[in-house]
């Protein structure tokens, strides 16, 4: 019999050391070092090779050749099709994280119910919920008449004894992955050698089958898929469902895809009934604007190839405070002391005696820094009082010098804009030529400060008209 001894496993990336340490040597994280014991079995070490088999030559071959797509399975649900590239590939294990929660368990039931429905051999097993829960989800969505096949099991050996009697399934959904284990490690379920070891056991079976898989993941306080990120590296996809509580939207975020782009998204609604598609988003976070309010701003941005319309607010109040606060929800908030900086150095606009708050109008999250004139625009508007143009979109990024640089996509914003009725944009001079539309009359300025002239100039004409 093996002769068990201790490891000290990182939490983080996986790494294995022989004795404690305050930081992992691998990724530099700290307090990450859990004890575990094996006997013998995956990893192991150097004990576990003795007996390893002599390797064999493989064919090699070159870059030309005949190129075939990845053979896919089409949900019919939208926008799950357009955030995994097309629909689920077989052969192809994907990861799905999110919040406690947040529909990632909805969003798969549906998801299997649409493609038994289609006639395709769909197994759902759930190591976190009875069989009996499984079915009232099922009942309250109304897909309880789908041929899906459930199970409530977390051995590895089981679920893979159990999947392989019969016709090969074509989907395999397991929730979640952090209540699996397997006999080949010690450990209990949760810890870092038992989620990669069936992980590894999992996509070893869709590899070789053609089925494809979907893992459920748990996420840290941080917002990260728990576990090893190893386990992100031996996926093919990994999927991020977002959302806010107090709001009825929730965003499936593709961040890598081996078969697809990755930045996609698609977005769904939330209701009684489970998830509703959102085919246009847009018209989703401006449906309750306020056009007449001074401090907002519409900013066209662009999530993987689809554009989005969304708005952002922004407050600025006199401060009773020794150091003015500045509060951000929804947006990167060194970017926004970045455009605070650039307003008061190169546009004479001044702030430090100013609270600002700044938000992204339904919870949602943007990244790019091309929303940095939209929130010069908005933070401006706020603090002289005036409103924005209601029929305006704005987009561009802002230098440290005050240049207002271009960005992509230019022209597929504009065509969004315009769809939704929009009928001017201020956006970065030397931008893709655009054609027609609300484009040809744009209001394109080479500096930051070209903007905050127009918006102060439209006060004084303002003014004018009044007197």
């Amino acid at each position: 019999m093996a002769k068990s001894r201790v490891q000290f496993i990182c939490q983080n990336c996986g790494s294995v050391h022989q004795r404690w340490a305050g930081k992992c040597d691998a990724c530099g994280e700290w307090n990450t070092l859990v004890e575990e014991g094996t006997s013998g079995g995956i990893g192991s070490g150097p004990a576990n090779t003795r007996n390893a088999r002599k390797g064999r030559a493989v064919v090699l071959t070159t870059l030309s050749g005949d190129i075939e797509d990845a053979p896919r399975i089409i949900s019919g649900i939208g926008e799950l099709d357009r955030a995994t590239g097309g629909g689920f590939v077989r052969g192809s294990a994907l990861l799905v994280g999110g919040d406690p929660g947040i529909g990632k368990s909805t969003l798969l039931t549906q998801a299997a119910a649409a493609l038994a429905s289609r006639g395709h051999r769909i197994v759902y097993v759930s190591g976190e919920e009875a069989v009996a829960q499984i079915r009232l989800r099922a009942q309250r969505l109304g897909v309880a008449d789908t041929p899906v096949e459930l199970a409530a099991e977390t051995n590895v050996e089981d679920i893979l004894a159990t999947i392989a009697d019969g016709k090969r399934p074509d989907l395999v959904i397991l929730d979640s992955i952090q209540t699996l284990w397997t006999d080949l490690a010690d450990s209990a379920p949760g810890t870092v050698t038992q989620v990669r070891a069936a992980a590894q056991a999992m996509i070893r079976y869709a590899k070789s089958t053609g089925a494809a898989i979907v893992l459920v993941g748990h996420v840290t306080k941080e917002g990260q898929i728990a576990g090893p990120r190893v386990v992100e590296h031996m996926v093919d996809g990994v999927l991020y469902f977002e959302g806010e509580g107090g709001h009825h939207y929730r965003i499936l975020r593709t961040v890598k895809n081996r078969f697809g782009p990755t930045d996609e998204i698609g977005v769904f609604e939330m209701s009684d009934k489970g998830l509703r598609e959102v085919s246009n988003p847009s018209e989703l976070f401006l449906g309750e604007r306020h056009a007449k309010s001074p401090g907002a701003a519409v900013f066209a941005g662009m999530e993987g190839t689809r554009p989005v319309l969304v708005e952002i607010q922004a407050l600025v109040a006199q401060s009773s405070l020794g150091t003015p606060r500045r509060a951000v929800v929804g947006w990167d908030g060194a970017r926004l002391s970045m455009v605070l900086a650039v307003l008061e150095a190169h546009c004479g606009v001044r702030f430090g005696q100013h609270d600002v708050y700044l938000n992204v109008a339904g919870g949602y999250r943007i990244s790019e820094p091309a929303a940095d004139l939209a929130v010069a625009a908005a933070l401006v508007s706020s603090l002289t009082g005036l409103a924005l143009p209601a029929d305006c979109v704005y987009f561009g990024e802002i230098s440290l010098s005050g240049a207002v640089r271009p960005v992509a996509h230019a022209q597929q914003r504009l065509k969004e804009a315009e769809k939704l009725g929009f009928g001017s944009a201020v956006l970065p001079l030397g931008s893709e030529e655009l054609a027609g539309g609300i484009g040809a009359g744009a209001f394109q300025p080479t500096e930051l400060a070209d903007l905050v002239a127009r918006i102060a100039g439209s006060r004084r004409s303002r003014v004018d008209d009044e007197e």
